[in-house]
């Protein structure tokens, strides 16, 4: 179990009484619109391939047999809209990786999309609304859209299927011109069309993908799904609301809503590290899949393999999150530590199961401590980056799932802490903690309540905390590697290699992030003024400034390739040496452009 009790507070949505009165009249809606058929056993086993790395691709392609896989979605690098078809260098990539997974025995492959696209898109003959919107009444905007489809089907005729985003698309159909229908309507209507081609006409697959960032946009979805024509559309929900952290609780409708739903997971850790340092957690797989899968609707999973780049799971340690799925689709009584044993033997030997086990138990604390900090995401995609990046202290805060919004924190901290009152109140830069800044359209509540303030509250209480929990990140880093160094005469050199590598860059992170919490968030409170200029704050800076030139030195030196995805591993050296720049030479212009001098005053 985590040392960081994230999971065990109760999880709701702001404003949850007016979201259970949209879910009630969607469940009456839909009983007495239409029979919609249950599915109470896991159906799809599926895998989601991002990245247009062919031999990531290839690895991918090759291991999905021995995870039953049966569903295979091709995005992202590969395509992200079904328009991509239309180049004929795409065209035949497409079709050839579909030629390829059918070939493995994969028996859905199924392509990305996305609905409605960017206006320019479509011809100016529609575009007839307010501003050069589309008019959704005119039936003959309908009629193009459909051939449209069937034309880009067509380019893919092998294809099983189609993963439809419809919400945060190019041209956002809920923003288009109507005087017949409101907002779900209008989502509700572009699904249709397309599954009039897609499922009616073609008799394939139609899974809409969908997600929500605001309390407004889940109302305005769960209303669409009064309006869907076809009981053969299948949705597909994230693991966690808006998007996929470590520290979100389980999304709260996927699988409730009476619909056939996959689970999209996240085993390439977008916001996690992913795979370049330890993602090796089963126990919070399992007890995510738990829940979602005991959900009436549920039939499966989908899950992410990468993200980007060459960083697939497949080979690496981060594996076993993928074997974890598959494990408790095939046995709900499989535990945590039959996972580990049976990963870790298979890969990496009986022998060096002890040690491994250790070091692979470590990996959730190491970086909910490091790149998380106090119970919330502090890594822009998993990228250094505290300041300037705002998402961190409105758009990302776990706080905004979690009723009440508080979360007790171990990591040698042993505290429990208010998300708003507490956390970003004190961690967030004076100027995002304004409503423009994200607050008002993402945490209405917070501005409302008055939950924080706009202006600079960080002081040496909270540095204390959060340099202890990156302390703590470091000790469990250092003895994961001490662990696998352990390991070493019982594994085979090349997985040994992965597996130290993985590890190494693990501690390396992690001292980072203590080095550059020291520096800047101490640079925060000393800038706040002489009074604040303490003895520990003004040691503390220094520590970290001499801490980042020494790691990021260390970081210079390692020569041996490393996976890249959305995240450059080296590129958080950079990113230190330029906060080291702004807080001891050139002075960082949102704090005053004070430059920091090591002046030691016993206060």
């Amino acid at each position: 179990m985590s040392l960081t009790e994230y999971h065990d507070l109760p999880m709701t949505l702001h404003k949850i009484s007016l979201l259970i009165v949209c879910l009630a009249l969607f469940y009456c809606n839909a009983c007495a619109q239409k029979k919609v058929v249950q599915f109470n056993n896991i159906t799809v086993n599926g895998w989601n391939i991002l990245t247009d790395d062919s031999s990531e691709i290839e690895s991918v392609i090759k291991a999905a047999k021995a995870y039953d896989i049966n569903h295979l979605q091709l995005s992202h690098q590969l395509i992200m809209d079904l328009r991509q078809l239309k180049d004929s260098v795409k065209q035949k990539e497409i079709n050839g990786l579909i030629a390829k997974a059918h070939k493995a025995q994969i028996k859905e492959v199924t392509l990305w999309d996305h609905a409605l696209y960017d206006l320019d898109y479509y011809p100016d003959k529609f575009k007839t609304g307010p501003q050069g919107t589309i008019d959704l009444d005119n039936p003959e905007f309908w009629k193009w859209f459909r051939q449209d489809y069937r034309d880009m089907m067509a380019l893919a005729p092998t294809g099983d299927g189609l993963i439809l985003t419809f919400v945060e698309t190019g041209a956002r159909a809920e923003q288009q011109y109507s005087k017949k229908m409101d907002r779900s309507e209008k989502l509700a209507t572009v699904i249709n069309n397309i599954a009039d081609v897609v499922i009616g006409e073609l008799g394939k697959k139609l899974y809409i993908r969908t997600f929500a960032y605001t309390d407004e946009e889940y109302q305005t979805i769960i209303g669409c799904m009064n309006y869907l024509k076809s009981s053969k559309i299948i949705l597909m929900m994230k693991e966690t609301p808006h998007d996929f952290f470590l520290t979100h609780p389980d999304d709260q409708f996927a699988g409730k809503i009476d619909r056939p739903t996959i689970i999209e997971f996240d085993a390439g850790n977008e916001f996690s590290g992913q795979g370049v340092i330890a993602n090796t957690w089963p126990e919070h797989i399992l007890r995510r899949w738990k829940d979602l899968k005991a959900r009436k609707n549920v039939i499966g999973y989908v899950a992410r393999t990468d993200r980007f780049g060459n960083t697939s799971a497949i080979g690496r340690p981060s594996e076993i999150l993928l074997y974890a799925l598959k494990r408790y689709s095939e046995d709900t009584a499989i535990t945590a530590e039959v996972v580990y044993d049976e990963f870790i033997s298979s890969h990496y030997g009986a022998k060096a199961l002890p040690w491994i086990k250790n070091a692979f138990k470590s990996a959730y604390d190491i970086v909910t401590s490091s790149l998380y900090t106090l119970g919330t995401s502090t890594a822009n995609h998993s990228n250094l980056n505290f300041d300037p990046y705002s998402s961190s202290y409105t758009l990302h805060v776990s706080g905004r799932w979690i009723h009440p919004p508080v979360v007790f924190v171990k990591h040698d901290v042993n505290k429990q802490f208010d998300y708003w009152k507490d956390i970003i109140q004190h961690i967030a830069p004076a100027r995002y903690k304004t409503p423009s800044a994200g607050l008002e359209k993402y945490a209405p509540d917070v501005v409302k309540s008055g939950w924080v303030a706009p202006e600079e509250c960080m002081d040496e209480e909270y540095l204390s905390y959060l340099v202890e929990e990156k302390k703590y990140a470091v000790k469990k880093a250092e003895a994961a590697l001490e662990n696998v160094e352990q390991a070493k005469p019982f594994i085979e050199p090349e997985k040994y290699k992965v597996l130290y590598n993985t590890f190494y860059r693990t501690l390396v992170t992690a001292r980072l992030y203590e080095a550059v919490t020291k520096a800047y968030f101490g640079y925060r409170i000393y800038a706040r003024g002489e009074s604040f200029r303490t003895k520990a704050v003004t040691t503390c800076i220094q520590q970290g400034l001499t801490d980042i030139l020494s790691i990021v030195k260390k970081m210079e030196a390692y020569d041996d390739p490393y996976p890249k995805g959305s995240w450059d591993w080296k590129g958080d050296g950079r990113m230190a040496l330029t906060y080291y720049s702004l807080i001891a030479e050139k002075g960082w212009p949102e704090y005053g452009g004070i430059v920091f001098k090591n002046e030691v005053k016993n206060k």
